[in-house]
């Protein structure tokens, strides 16, 4: 269970740094680049990722340590 919540936080790492930066214009080629929704969006996504990905990392180590 602690990889799978690394794994998913790890994906939402990077979807929320993409969003933010095609909502900054950024990454071209996307109908969500310039829209100030998506770098608002964005780092909210991004830092759920990371809680997930500190939350899983903890059990981890816990679970290791029995």
């Amino acid at each position: 269970m602690a990889i799978l919540l690394v794994a998913v936080g790890g994906v939402m790492l990077l979807m929320g740094g993409v969003w933010t930066a095609q909502g900054l214009g950024w990454l071209d080629g996307s109908p969500m680049t310039g829209q100030e929704i998506w770098a608002i969006i964005g780092p909210i996504v991004a830092g759920l990722g990371v809680a997930l990905m500190i939350v899983g990392a903890q059990r981890r180590g816990r679970s290791g340590r029995r």
